[in-house]
């Protein structure tokens, strides 16, 4: 008999569905939004929904459920698990019963492959003959751990396109369609949250998710009093939902706790200190010297040893296959390492120099032709 779930996701506005979005996280989120804003640009009858955020219902999708307020990562994740096997069935259910022409998963493989494989199992999905074809926009990083589940993806996804060229690479000894559709930031119509000014303030960026920035922000702090002078710091945050754990490590007033987004305009930063993650790529491209750092529970990264097979975790110093950013991890990210570390990020004409070109070798990386957009990819996949 099955389980009755506590929740049922609402019906779609339109008659039909052309596409539904799942992207559980902040910056999935924004991508997603990004690619959808270009979809119905070019054509305005395509009816979108989504599970995502507040991001994807300002592009124009029906947000079903907002995913951004559940983020999540680690072991924090194990309180959550009935939620999100709910959450998989339900999402499962919904696209057999309202038939998308595309489902579109961004990101959040943990929860996204899941959804992937219950449609395949229930038949819903193209790969296994129902009417949906089940699309992925930004790899699962496969090519840093669990390399293996390539041959999975490539038995139920009809394709996927990536943000960096590497990975097609990655998937050639599968059946899987793989597209280089360039990397969101260095888009010509994208406005970045962050710039480089050699005399604007520090950044201190922990990131969204709630343990990893209880972990970061104090150390981030102390190293920050201890620069000294007259210089400020600026703390971005994706959502309101971290303000108050923002609050709760005691920021002095020199330290201003800002929102992201398109109407708060961009910082102009002198240098960094960031989690790995979307806003250390953002502060890479603007040049904008720092460090990487990162702590989670001992668990996660006990884990994240034996899975993680890659040198570094900063996707900047892989893709440049050099240490653009230094990186501390767990106890290595003490406040007087990090305060020596600002120093020469703020004082070394050498290191800021080699900055600033190493930011323009990753946006020739990342960049496509016009045409080769994650929308001109998804309008081409809805079309066939």
């Amino acid at each position: 008999m099955t389980q009755a779930l506590p929740f049922r996701l609402p019906a779609p506005v339109g008659e039909r569905v052309d596409l539904i979005v799942v992207a559980a996280e902040h910056s999935g989120d924004q991508h997603a939004a990004r690619m959808v804003r270009g979809v119905l640009a070019a054509e305005p009858e395509r009816e979108v929904a989504a599970l995502g955020g507040p991001a994807l219902a300002a592009a124009g999708a029906q947000v079903l459920e907002d995913l951004t307020a559940q983020s999540t990562m680690g072991f924090v994740v194990l309180g959550k698990l009935s939620f999100y096997r709910t959450l998989i069935a339900e999402v499962v259910r919904w696209v057999g019963e309202h038939q998308p022409r595309a489902v579109c998963f961004v990101d959040s493989s943990g929860l996204n492959l899941r959804i992937a494989k219950g449609l395949f199992e229930q038949g819903f999905s193209a790969k296994a003959g129902g009417p949906t074809k089940a699309l992925y926009y930004i790899s699962p990083q496969i090519w840093a751990s669990r390399a293996k589940r390539r041959f999975q993806m490539a038995q139920q996804l009809d394709a996927l396109a990536s943000i960096f060229p590497f990975e097609r690479d990655v998937y050639a000894d599968t059946s899987l369609s793989v597209d280089f559709v360039g990397h969101p930031f260095v888009r010509p119509d994208y406005q970045p949250p962050v710039t480089y000014d050699p005399s604007g303030p520090v950044l201190l960026l922990p990131g969204s998710r709630q343990g990893v920035v209880k972990r970061l922000f104090p150390v981030m702090l102390e190293a920050f009093a201890s620069l000294g002078g007259t210089r400020e710091a600026v703390t971005l945050y994706p959502s309101i939902g971290i303000i108050d754990t923002l609050r709760m490590a005691n920021p002095p007033s020199s330290v201003q706790l800002r929102p992201t987004g398109p109407a708060e305009g961009p910082v102009a930063a002198s240098a960094v200190l960031t989690t790995s993650g979307t806003m250390s790529m953002h502060c890479a491209l603007a040049g904008i010297p720092g460090v990487v750092i990162y702590k989670t529970d001992p668990l996660t990264y006990w884990l994240g040893r034996v899975l993680v097979k890659v040198k570094w975790i900063g996707i900047a110093n892989l893709l440049l296959k050099t240490e653009m950013y230094p990186e501390f991890i767990q106890g290595a990210a003490t406040a007087q390492t990090l305060v020596r570390e600002l120093k020469r990020a703020l004082g070394n004409p050498e290191r800021i120099a080699r900055t600033q070109v190493q930011a323009a070798q990753l946006r020739d990386l990342l960049s496509v032709d016009a045409e080769l957009t994650a929308s001109g990819w998804m309008l081409g996949q809805l079309r066939t």
